[in-house]
């Protein structure tokens, strides 16, 4: 069978290499253009592209596909070349730019998509933060047959994976990556056999998953401990979520809310600070802050944290905006 792979960050890499390592032949591989990254910013090629040039894969970068777009040029040249493949489908994993109908009618079995969630539930760009954020117990993968809607296609085969306490979105993101790549691989092999059948997706249950916003990474310290808590998780690796204390921003890395902690203190107030945990007051509960960052300095446990940083009593968080804790 041969494919066109279209992804940009790791989650789409682990899928083009068990594509591969399946022994698909993939004929194409399109991704993001290079992005400048890291202290010096430099131009910095996504994974998916490094992947697929360190084993000799064609790639091509449009910065759209849009014919009557701001990159007319590009997006022509990569209908050239995307024709041209005569691929018998496009598998599409976190690319990052829309597919305009002309690519969802090229490839004779047309576009499937790894999407990271249980349709319809978390639709749109986030579904792993927004499924720790709302406390789910369970999220998934979804391979869908893509049509022109945002995530609307329909469905061709699932998997559920329970959300632990302890999963951030990294954490998730991992499992759900190794889980997407296999299932793209069941589903092309049961497609090459007449195997694979559609469902579509019930008009009950969606929700969206919305883009993270960096104004989000700010701690509301009059929600709900259980809430921030969750945010905390959803918010890990990035943007991460933060507070202010004593003027300068600390980013809150780990954190949970105490069975049963109550408090009489403000929002924001500083319990208690020992080195299993700092204690801070909420909306409702207690948050037990117990991995820690400070401006300019690395990640650590609280224990760590508190050696090089003081803290005491009485002191008081606020839901000030922060700034990047790098």
């Amino acid at each position: 069978m041969r494919i066109i792979f279209a992804g940009t960050p790791e989650f789409a890499r682990v899928a083009l290499e068990r594509l591969h390592r399946a022994g698909f032949d993939i004929v194409l591989v399109l991704s993001q253009p290079d992005r400048p990254a890291g202290r010096g910013m430099k131009l910095q090629a996504s994974p998916v592209k490094q992947y697929a040039v360190a084993h000799g894969m064609p790639v091509a970068q449009p910065r759209s596909l849009r014919l009557d777009g701001k990159y007319p040029e590009e997006a022509a040249a990569a209908q050239i070349a995307i024709r041209d493949a005569q691929a018998d489908v496009m598998v599409v994993a976190a690319y990052g730019l829309i597919l305009p109908q002309w690519v969802l009618d090229t490839p004779a079995r047309g576009c499937l998509n790894i999407h990271a969630s249980l349709l319809p539930r978390w639709r749109g760009a986030a579904p792993i933060h927004r499924a720790i954020e709302a406390g789910d117990a369970e999220t998934g993968v979804t391979i869908m047959q893509m049509d022109a809607g945002l995530d609307t296609g329909d469905m061709l085969v699932c998997e559920r994976v329970a959300i632990a306490p302890e999963d951030t979105t990294g954490l998730l993101h991992d499992k759900l990556a190794d889980l997407g790549g296999r299932l793209m691989v069941e589903a092309l092999e049961m497609a090459a056999c007449g195997g694979l059948t559609a469902e579509r997706q019930p008009e009950a249950g969606v929700t969206y998953a919305h883009k993270i916003d960096k104004a989000e990474a700010a701690i509301d310290w009059n929600d709900p401990a259980l809430t921030i808590a969750r945010r905390v998780r959803a918010f890990n690796p990035a943007p991460g979520a933060a507070g202010v204390l004593g003027g300068e921003p600390v980013k809150v890395w780990a954190a949970h809310a105490e069975t049963g902690g109550t408090h009489a203190g403000a929002a924001g107030e500083v319990l208690a600070v020992a080195s299993d945990g700092v204690r801070v007051g909420t909306g409702d509960g207690v948050l037990c802050l117990t991995e820690l960052q400070r401006a300019g300095g690395k990640r650590l446990p609280v224990a760590d944290f508190l050696r090089g940083q003081s803290m005491a009593v009485g002191q008081l968080f606020t839901a000030a905006p922060p700034r990047d804790v790098r």
